[in-house]
């Protein structure tokens, strides 16, 4: 099974980008990078300032061996902010406890401040939950606003509209302080 069929048969439909737009990312941005063995996939933005998660998937053969956590341990040590998306807690999907605890337990933390939410070609909305981690002590959550902003912007709608018609997260439309 190749990497593009791991993603799509573990991530919801609603979190899938299209195979040729991740292509097109890894091939033509500098800062967009594919990182694959037999245990994990990882696919990532990494700006001057921060580093942004797209995918993380463990292979289910290995999971609960500490191998996530030694690939957000190599992320960290390059001294930068890491922002990602989660889906938000649906009691009724182990995974989605399992995720958010496991970035918890890593030493992320919730942007409680920020809401996160699109809709499909379709009109339906998703909601997304944003989780940080800083190598400093305090990272105002504007901050993580402003790099979500960004991941959005520069990967999310890098080439949205070949793929899908329309850019699929103006950061002006989808993030938002909450009240």
């Amino acid at each position: 099974m190749d990497w593009y069929d791991r993603l799509n048969e573990y991530f919801p439909e609603y979190e899938m980008k299209n195979e040729g737009q991740i292509q097109a990312l890894i091939r033509e941005k500098d800062i967009y990078h594919k990182v694959e063995t037999d245990k994990f996939l990882l696919l990532y933005a990494e700006f001057p300032t921060f580093i942004f998660i797209d995918y993380l998937l463990i292979n289910p053969d290995t999971r609960g061996q500490g191998i996530g956590t030694k690939v957000i341990q190599t992320l960290k040590k390059r001294g930068k902010d890491i922002i990602l998306e989660v889906e938000p807690i649906d009691r009724n999907d182990e995974d989605t406890v399992k995720r958010v605890h496991f970035y918890l337990k890593n030493g992320f933390v919730k942007a409680d401040r920020i809401q996160y939410s699109w809709e499909d070609e379709n009109g339906e909305t998703y909601e997304m939950k944003i989780y940080y981690w800083s190598p400093h002590d305090h990272l105002p959550q504007e901050v993580v606003l402003e790099n979500m902003a960004k991941a959005c912007q520069e990967i999310h709608n890098f080439r949205a509209k070949q793929y899908y018609g329309r850019n699929v997260a103006n950061p002006d439309e989808v993030l938002h302080w909450k009240h």
